[in-house]
């Protein structure tokens, strides 16, 4: 029994890093008043929320820049999410 105790330290630190966290980060960003204006209009123009358009643009330079970090996954999607039976028909291929 004592010695699994100091194996778990070393387990623990061998475990990979957690793919991502459950919940999103938030952060307080100061904007120019004109800038915000100005990325409200596009994200409008785009049907996607100022904090959507943000998020879209940082990981756009980031992956230009080769930061992106893999483990980041897709951007969340977008409108309504589907019902569970168009879930099941898109796992059977169509559900014909």
């Amino acid at each position: 029994m004592s010695t699994d105790t100091p194996e778990e330290p070393d387990a623990e630190r061998e475990r990979p890093p957690a793919r991502r966290p459950q919940q999103r980060k938030q952060v307080l960003l100061r904007l120019d008043p004109l800038i915000h204006d100005a990325l409200t209009r596009w994200a409008d123009d785009e049907l996607r929320s100022a904090n959507a358009q943000i998020e879209f643009l940082l990981r756009k330079a980031l992956g230009d820049a080769g930061r992106l970090p893999r483990g980041a996954g897709g951007l969340p999607r977008r409108g309504r999410p589907p019902k569970r039976r168009e879930i099941e028909e898109g796992r059977d291929g169509g559900g014909a």
